[in-house]
């Protein structure tokens, strides 16, 4: 700000701040300062209603599934849940059940949650219905496995998640697989103290839009104890972190993923089967614990102790398997195995009464084609076939036997189910690759499935449409693939463990994953290939699990290029050792070193002090103790890393008097190091670096020839969970 308006703002005379030459050059002021202010109030003018649609537009903006406090808006913004007419005569509700993924995780974020920890998620949660639902006088349907019933609620405990309700006479309510009068309904509200859980309400529709806020609350609270919480939440171990990007974001999205398709059926079925038997494993360890007497050293006691330590690590183990399906990332480099049990179409085998067939499928053709086709394909090739017509693929494929052949006359065949090869057929198109198209247009898990002994695919262009699992998959059995286009939309080729896949001069581009996705214990043999405009190149996984084994590769003569990520990755398990950076291969012993120096000094000045009646000063942060075994019967103690001997600086009577604290020592320094080693390996969990020695694995039984062009991060690298 300028003196001169400094001066007018506060009320002092502009001539005792400006000097001003004449009178002249005041008036000149005064009238600039006019046209200001009159150039200010057209401005306001012109643009003052643009600014106001602005903020209008601003306010607008609000998502009404989560703008709890908006009393601006006249009458309900929610929908009525209709109920079936020929049933009884229950009110309708509010329809909550159909909220976007945006919609909750923006509740749960800015009004439920927040940045709460596990042990205060409730707390949270009572203080955010404290806020928006009403207290009394209104109507719901109390709803259970077996009836609902027509309730109104006359007060809400917060604390304690629960509501206050009498039954509304006469009695409504629909009943399901048992018979309830009014007596016994009393009888069992008498029983629960007229208290039912908040979650089991659903709200009585209301056009006035009073009680939008409380049906939505008791929405996300319904939603968040059926989807979300796990009873075994409340004893996380890492409960200072923030519970909602911890667990409510991954299983938040997980649920929405299934619910679009996005995530294969087998590994749903694991999910669900694994949450299962977790819960089961945790009541089982709960009342084990709960039975055991803190104080007891019976024999008893000690086998229910050893029964308990059992099934903790087995809790351990299904909560890391059901984290991993959770994260979206880990979900789709590790989660496979639950997939893995899919069940694909049954092998035929051979004909019983002999003899093999050749498919010939066209939507429609001409003379022209048919004689070129007998003359160039069928006599010479399959002249003791007999020959069968179809205008499907999927149905093609489907009525082949063991040792038939598919053949695809020139065109473009749309299809809406997966192609299931179960049997050792092959499948070649007659013609160019970019002739004889097949694009599958609706979701699925996969969109071609081989488990045949022996597959061969040949001339066809694959278009893929929002499969999830891969444009292919080599489940089982061997697939040999030639000259062929695989246009992918979400996921590449996948081979999966003990499958083969020889894959010959083919042209695979699109994948939002990897191009080629590798299983332990497969063997693969890429030669000739162009793998592009991919996430990542070429995909290996190497797993800890002791049966799996390395993949066999061949990579031969292949262009990859224009790839997001890498070239080729390799995704393998943390070892939890700190790698060194290779600019300071010894700087960890540079420290410890340093770090020993130090403890020897102090040492000695405690023993200077010591000597002329002082009293040693404690130190905050105690050396790192090292025990080093000599070849002597005796155990020393050292600061340093390097030799056994005691410092000269140091009583003997000192060190052999304080075996206690040596023994103490070093074990909070063996527990510190182990925690430092957790940190790191959390730090590198999911993690992704360069490896231009990736190539000299014992998997890759051949590799050369090969070209890498133009991706994003590199050749090679490594992914470390």
């Amino acid at each position: 700000m300028s003196p001169v308006a400094q001066t007018n703002e506060s009320g002092v005379s502009r001539n005792e701040l400006v000097n001003l030459e004449s009178s002249h050059e005041i008036g000149d002021y005064d009238r600039n300062i006019d046209i200001r202010l009159d150039v200010v109030g057209v401005t306001q003018d012109l643009f003052g209603n643009e600014d106001e649609e602005d903020e209008d537009k601003e306010d607008n903006d609000d998502d009404s599934g989560t703008d709890y406090f908006n009393t601006d808006k006249a009458g309900t913004q929610l929908l009525r849940a209709e109920r079936s007419r020929e049933k009884a005569t229950l009110p309708d509700t509010f329809q909550t059940s159909q909220l976007l993924y945006y919609e909750r995780f923006k509740a749960y974020q800015d009004y439920v949650l927040g940045d709460c920890k596990t042990s205060e998620v409730k707390a949270f949660t009572a203080d955010y219905l404290e806020k928006v639902v009403e207290l009394c006088d209104w109507q719901a349907l109390w709803c259970s496995d077996v009836f609902d019933v027509l309730v109104e609620v006359v007060d809400v405990d917060f604390k304690d998640l629960k509501a206050c309700v009498k039954l509304l006479l006469p009695m409504q309510c629909e009943v399901r697989g048992c018979e309830l009068n009014e007596e016994a309904m009393s009888a069992l509200l008498e029983a629960t103290l007229h208290k039912v859980p908040l979650q089991d309400l659903q709200v009585v529709y209301d056009e006035t839009g009073d009680l939008d806020t409380t049906a939505l609350a008791l929405e996300h609270l319904r939603f968040f104890y059926q989807h979300i919480w796990r009873i075994w939440d409340e004893e996380d171990e890492d409960d200072d972190f923030d519970y909602f990007v911890r667990c409510v974001e991954p299983r938040l999205r997980l649920y929405y993923d299934i619910l679009e398709d996005r995530v294969p059926t087998g590994l749903v079925v694991e999910y669900h089967s694994l949450l299962a038997r977790c819960s089961t494993r945790y009541k089982e360890f709960s009342s084990l614990r709960n039975g055991m007497s803190s104080d007891s050293e019976s024999e008893l006691d000690n086998v229910s102790m050893v029964e308990g330590l059992r099934l903790y690590e087995q809790m351990e183990a299904l909560k890391r398997k059901l984290r991993i399906i959770e994260n979206p990332l880990l979900r789709y480099v590790l989660g496979y195995k639950g997939n893995s049990a899919q069940q694909s179409r049954e092998a035929r085998g051979p004909r019983e009464c002999g003899g093999r067939s050749v498919h010939v499928v066209s939507e429609t053709t001409t003379a022209s084609q048919l004689q070129s086709l007998l003359t160039d394909k069928l006599l010479p090739e399959y002249d003791q076939f007999h020959v069968q017509f179809h205008s499907d693929p999927v149905l093609a494929v489907s009525a082949c036997y063991e040792g038939d052949a598919v053949l695809l006359l020139p065109g473009h065949y749309c299809v809406t189910s997966s192609i299931s090869i179960a049997d050792s057929v092959t499948v070649e198109g007659f013609g160019l690759p970019d002739e004889v198209t097949v694009e599958k247009k609706n979701k699925g898990d996969t969109f071609v499935e081989s488990t045949g002994g022996d597959v061969k695919l040949s001339n066809i262009k694959f278009i893929q449409h929002d499969a999830i699992e891969g444009i292919l998959c080599v489940r089982q059995g061997k697939l040999e693939m030639e000259n062929c286009v695989l246009q992918c939309e979400t996921t590449g080729v996948i081979v999966r463990t003990s499958a083969q896949l020889t894959m010959n001069m083919c042209d695979l581009y699109g994948s939002k994953g990897a191009g080629i996705e590798i299983y332990p214990g497969s063997v693969c043999n890429l030669v000739g290939n162009g793998i592009h405009h991919c996430k990542e190149g070429v995909l290996i996984k190497d797993f800890a699990d002791e049966l799996d084994v390395a993949p066999r590769i061949v990579m031969e003569n292949n262009v990859i290029h224009n790839n997001e990520g890498y070239g080729v990755i390799l995704v393998k398990p943390n070892d939890g050792t700190p790698e060194k950076s290779p600019e300071e291969p010894a700087g960890e012993e540079m420290a410890t070193a340093a770090e020993g120096e130090a403890a020897d000094e102090e040492r000695g000045t405690e023993a200077e002090g010591e000597e002329r009646g002082e009293k040693p000063t404690p130190s905050h942060d105690p050396p790192k103790i090292v025990v080093e075994e000599c070849h002597t019967s005796t155990t020393t103690v050292s600061s340093s890393s390097s030799g056994c001997a005691v410092s000269d600086d140091v009583p003997l009577e000192f060190v052999e008097g304080n075996g206690a604290i040596q023994r103490e020592l070093v074990a909070t320094s063996a527990k510190k190091r182990e925690r430092c080693h957790q940190r790191t390996r959390a730090m590198e969990a999911g993690s992704t670096r360069p490896d231009e020695g990736l190539l000299e694995q014992e998997m890759f039984v051949s590799i050369q020839g090969n070209q890498f062009r133009r991706n994003g991060m590199g050749s090679f690298g490594t992914f470390l969970y």
